[in-house]
């Protein structure tokens, strides 16, 4: 039994290593690692997502995004998805050590709330670390802080955030690169629009300008 677990392991890491070389060589121009892979990891279990609408990417029949986490926000109270049950939520998991991605598109994420105008006062903008061992409640508060005055942020134990990321579908790694005792984190970047019932309605693609995310959560919000 135990010499069928090993061997069922390892081929599983035989297969995760074929798909993370395939997303590495075939990743579209401007497409991270990340999201390639998680494109790859799609079309093998039968679940590619249909292409980028004004919408932004309409999850496909079937597959549910969202559910049950604990964690702890950015002034130190423990919040679970019943705390926000009945608001809109544009949700994004990234870190506060992040050098690009994560600062670009939780910028995106304001300005498009600040273009909504006052529909924009329905949507309250979520951040969720993936990298609590560094990004403390303090620190949480300081960052959000600095991208819109409504934004919440969100930390836990690396248990806490592995659940809320297994409901969300997100990959992240610590990337260790060599001679440095620092450290970054690889991780899909998505933002989610999630309903008042919890789920996620849709996802944009990183680079989605505020213009179009704007215009896709208003219609939204319309047919709420």
């Amino acid at each position: 039994m135990i010499r069928a677990v090993r061997i069922i392991s390892v081929l599983l890491v035989l297969l995760l290593g074929g798909v993370w070389a395939m997303a590495w060589f075939g990743r579209a121009p401007g497409e991270s690692v990340a999201d390639a892979f998680l494109r790859r990891i799609a079309t093998i279990t039968g679940m590619e997502m249909p292409a980028p609408s004004a919408g932004g990417i309409q999850l496909a029949q079937g597959v549910a995004l969202g559910g049950p986490f604990t964690l702890v926000d950015h002034t130190g109270r423990t919040v679970t998805e019943r705390d926000f049950a009945g608001r809109v939520l544009l949700v994004y998991f990234g870190y506060t050590y992040c050098p690009d991605v994560c600062p670009t598109e939780l910028g995106t994420v304001a300005a498009a709330l600040d273009a909504m105008g006052p529909a924009g006062e329905r949507v309250t903008p979520v951040f969720v670390t993936i990298d609590p061992e560094r990004d403390t409640q303090a620190g949480m508060a300081d960052y959000v802080s600095r991208f819109h005055p409504r934004m919440i942020g969100l930390t836990g134990t690396a248990e806490q955030i592995a659940q809320a990321a297994r409901a969300y579908r997100v990959f992240y790694a610590k990337v260790q690169p060599r001679d440095t005792t620092e450290y970054l984190m690889d991780h899909s970047s998505f933002i989610y629009l999630v309903g008042p019932d919890g789920r996620v309605r849709s996802l944009f693609r990183p680079e989605t300008t505020p213009e179009a995310m704007a215009a896709a959560v208003a219609a939204q919000l319309r047919a709420l």
